[in-house]
Formats: structure tokens, sequence, C-alpha cells
């Protein structure tokens, strides 16, 4: 289904109307702007559609594990607090002007302002729901025009939000054109992103390169890569509190999250202090895997084939058993070497030994991937050892029970995304 200027069409109808769209583009940046009361009024309408139940039906239907978890976060993002806050700590106020004032008169006075970047490209991911109603939403609170490919995962609660949406302001219509157009589908993908000043895209380093092929010269990339996130442990005796948080954090992500716990850091310079380690926090894990064990069909079927093929493997002699493997019931701990990287998921964590000496110097094997890292130690240390993994390439330091919360004011892979969406416009008085 395309969402087009307010109104939806077959899918079959794309060709037409992306041949129509750059003419509709242009009168619309010519002729009007979008003011962020505007955004901001829509989504404090849409937030009293979610806090009253509206989309409660959906959110169930769709296989939200935590709905009211989920509803929960997008009421906080979507209220004008939250909104009003981002644009002033992101963009110092929007619209923002000034002028200079040159020192000793070297140079004329000049007005400094923030504009759009004009037309936002969004190539959204699937792997969380509602994420592409909110990056179009950070496009709209900055004035673009906006495009958005809904992801090929994408459940039908995106475009719903955005019909809303235009349903309380008709003014976004003309600023808001969703299409469900496939990655494969080259030449449309071409067209869209020949239409844009930007291209938002969240995905993995295969998405990212062929956005990068398909941008055109000029084109601003804004990039929002797959990141991994780990948690650093030095000292786990007397933590089970915080070992629970940390069990119950990596249950209910089944680490899908950029900010998910992948690799487990123990503080320590003997395998021995790993084998304890899993030893126990095992249990921890065990017991939060039951309580966010997935009861559809599909998810049972794929991991009931999954051990069964290792436990063949194992017997078999094509795939050795690891001695450094602790399986439990739904979920197992794996220890492994070396730096930070992708776990096989769904409670399955790698275990690692990283004394403290050598964080950085192992962590910025991954540079560029790092994101964040949940930290379990002393209260004493705990300011020393997030400055060390800040300098590591970390952006974001949580409690581990903490690492996919959300945060009122906090950056997006250590940058303000409503930044990226703006441009700075000088003009002589």
């Amino acid at each position: 289904m395309i969402l087009y200027a307010g109104e939806i069409f077959d899918a079959k109808e794309q060709d037409r109307l992306i041949s129509e769209l750059d003419e509709r583009i242009s009168k619309t940046l010519s002729e009007k702007t979008l003011s962020p009361e505007i955004v901001i009024s829509a989504a404090e309408k849409l937030r009293a559609d979610i806090i009253s139940g509206e989309y409660d039906e959906l959110l169930f239907s769709i296989g939200l594990e935590n709905p009211e978890r989920y509803k929960t976060l997008a009421c906080a993002m979507l209220s004008r607090e939250s909104l009003e806050q981002r644009l002033s700590e992101e963009l110092g106020g929007y619209p923002y002007k000034r002028s200079t004032n040159p020192p000793n008169n070297i140079s004329p006075r000049i007005d400094i302002k923030l504009m759009p970047l004009g037309v936002i490209f969004h190539i959204a991911a699937g792997n969380m729901d509602g994420l592409p109603a909110m990056s179009l939403a950070e496009g709209l609170i900055t004035g673009n025009v906006n495009i958005l490919k809904l992801p090929s995962a994408d459940n039908g609660l995106s475009l719903k939000i955005i019909s809303r949406l235009i349903e309380h302001e008709p003014a976004l219509a003309d600023f808001i054109y969703v299409f469900d157009t496939p990655s494969s589908d080259i030449h449309s993908m071409q067209r869209l992103a020949a239409l844009s000043d930007g291209i938002a895209v969240w995905g993995g380093e295969t998405a990212v390169k062929a956005v990068r092929a398909l941008a055109p010269v000029g084109a601003k990339l804004i990039e929002w890569g797959h990141k991994l996130g780990f948690c650093y442990i030095s000292g786990f005796d007397g933590r089970e509190e915080e070992l629970r948080g940390l069990a119950e954090h990596i249950a209910a992500t089944k680490q899908l999250l950029c900010s998910s716990c992948q690799t487990i850091f123990i503080d320590a310079d003997d395998d021995s202090e790993l084998k304890r380690f899993c030893e126990v926090f095992l249990p921890l894990l065990e017991e939060a895997a039951r309580r966010h064990s997935d009861g559809s069909i599909g998810i049972i079927a794929r991991n009931t084939i999954h051990r069964h093929t290792e436990r063949l493997e194992e017997i078999m002699g094509v795939k050795p058993q690891n001695p450094n493997e602790y399986k439990g019931s739904g979920c197992r701990l794996i220890i492994g070497e070396g730096t930070v990287e992708l776990s096989p998921m769904m409670c399955s964590v790698l275990v690692k030994k990283l004394p403290r000496r050598d964080i950085v110097s192992v962590l910025r094997q991954s540079k560029g991937f790092l994101q964040t890292a949940g930290l379990i130690c002393a209260e004493s240390d705990r300011a020393m050892l997030s400055d060390i993994l800040c300098r590591s390439g970390v952006t974001r330091v949580t409690q581990a029970a903490d690492m996919s919360a959300y945060f009122y004011g906090e950056a997006h892979d250590g940058e303000y995304p409503l930044r990226r969406y703006t441009r700075i416009i000088n003009t002589q008085s």
C-alpha cells in the first residue's frame, strides 16, 4: 500500500505516483512551510489515542511481547514536553535565528538560521516496531518533506500511525509520502533517492552500502547503521539483583536491538572466572527466558529445529561438543575470546574475559560499531570505567538492566538526530 498526500493507493500505482512526485514536492517547497507546532499538535492527539487504548488490539495482534511497555515508551516520546525539549536541546530552539556581531567590524553582519534540508528519504529497518513512524516524525518536526520506504517486515502499525497523524493535522499530508517499495526494485529506489536532499538509512552494512550506491551526488547520507551492545562486569559476587536485571534485559529484547547485550565481558585474567560467572548467571538467565518465552508456533519450530540440528551434528562428529558452552532451557552462555561481536541472539550470549587494562585496545577493534555498554561494578569504580568505555568508542553507558531503555534528552549513536535533518543558512543583512 502507498500513502500519498493523505490518500491510500494500491502498489500498482507506484510508477505513476513517483512520476508526479517531483512536481508535487516543488509546489510544496515553494508555497508551504511546516511549523513544529503543527507536528507537536498532531503528536499530542496521537498520544491521546494510544492512551485511550485505540491501538491495543493491533499491538496484541502483531505479536508485541510487551504492548504496555511499547505504549508507555511511545507516549513518552510523543509528549509535548519531550518534543519541545528535543527542539531546545538539539537545535537550540526552532525556528532558530540570530545575527553575527563580527569583532572589529572585520566583515558585514549576517543572519544565521536553521532550515530543513528539504526532502528526506527514510529507508527504515524492521527490527523495532514503530521505528519508521518515529524516523518520519523527526523529519517532520524539522520541517522537511518526507518520503518513507517501509521495511518488508512492517506489520501495518507504521502506516496506521502515520495515517492518523494526517487525520489529526491535514496540513501534514503534503509533507508525507509512504511507499512499500521492495529494496530489490532498484529503479524505483533510485527515482525516490533522486528527489531527496538527504537519505536516512537504518540498517546493517549491506543496507548502508546499497544506499550509498544509489544515492545521487550531493545528497546528504544520514546513516543509522547497526550497532553492538555489551555488558562489562568488574566483580559479580554479591550483585545478584544487577545480574537479574541484565538477564531480564537479554530475555526481553531477545538481543534484537542495537542496544541489546551481545557479549558479556568479565574483568578477569583467568578463564576459571568466566566459568564461575556462567555457573552463577545461567540459572538467572533461564528464569528470565522462561518469563519471556515466545509461544508462537513459528518461533517454537525454529528453536526446536535449531537445537535438534546441533545435537545431531555433535553426535555425528560434524560439530564437536563445545566444553565452554553452558546450555540452559531456552538460553545458553558461550565462552569465547576477542572483541565484541554479534551473538547467535535469542538468549544466546557470548562471555569473554577483558581485563580493564585492555579495554581500549580490544574494543577499538570494533570501532564504528559500538553503542551501548551496560556496566556492573563497584560504585567507586563506576566513573573511571565509564570514562574508559567512552574513550573506547562507546556512546552510551547505562545500568545493565537499562541498556535498551529510553532516556529524555539522550543522543542517538553519539549525535543529535534533529541536527542532521537541518542546515545552517547565512544571509547578508
